[in-house]
């Protein structure tokens, strides 16, 4: 899956490369509009996690998405944006979700001496960005500054604990005790087509139902870090 979000990733790079350059604007137009379309690559990590839960593994998101582009001011220079894209984020880590017969979800923190190939939590969220924009572009500039401050709804549509070692796989979907409705803050700031991408997760990925055995609540957020392009 990784290795195919990548191919994907630098397939959509290579278009914009072509596509930003070879788009040009029209210099008796006074009003134009910028950035698009998105696709993004980032390292994810978690914040406020119970005590002995540690990254493990692999993890890291994908995201695209289109953004209406709504200028405030004469030089377009500020604008709002509201869009609608898709991102898959997985996140490797030694926590242990469970589900017996009955539909019971457990959490268990995994022993730093215990062994096990791989653990992963991931989910694929439907969301609604919303940003406010500012660039220095004109009509005619096509390598500009700019920052991005957002704000996006998101709704989980796929969500998933992969738990692998020597003796059993353990597979949870659609885990009981997991908030579909996600909400975060974003930033992206950068110069021409590299741009700096930062999120972070605003609500915890779980409600207060969910415990570890030994009694923690587990109500950890998520961070995203990494780049994002923009696509005129």
């Amino acid at each position: 899956m990784i290795r195919f979000l990548l191919y994907t990733f630098f397939l959509l790079f290579s278009i914009y490369t072509i596509a930003q350059d070879s788009i040009p604007k029209l210099e008796d137009d006074s009003f134009y509009r910028e950035d698009q379309f998105y696709i993004g690559v980032s390292y994810n990590i978690f914040a406020i996690i119970p005590s002995g839960m540690n990254s493990e593994g692999i993890s890291a998101g994908f995201q695209f998405g289109f953004l209406r582009d709504f200028p405030v001011n004469k030089r377009c220079n500020l604008a709002f944006a509201i869009g609608a894209g898709f991102s898959f984020d997985q996140y490797g880590q030694n926590l242990l979700i469970n589900e017996d017969d009955l539909g019971n979800t457990s959490y268990s923190i995994i022993d730093s001496y215990q062994d096990f190939k791989r653990n992963r939590f991931r989910v694929s969220v439907i969301e609604a960005p919303i940003q406010l924009r500012w660039r220095s572009s004109t009509i005619t500039e096509y390598k500009f500054w700019r920052v991005y401050a957002g704000f996006r709804v998101g709704y989980t549509i796929w969500n998933q604990s992969s738990y692998k070692d020597t003796m059993e796989t353990i597979r949870v979907t659609d885990i009981s005790n997991y908030k579909k409705l996600r909400l975060g803050a974003s930033l992206s700031v950068g110069y021409n087509k590299f741009n700096l991408f930062a999120y972070y997760s605003l609500n915890p990925f779980f409600n207060e139902n969910a415990v570890t055995t030994d009694g923690q609540k587990i109500n950890f957020h998520g961070i995203k870090l990494g780049l994002i392009f923009y696509i005129l």
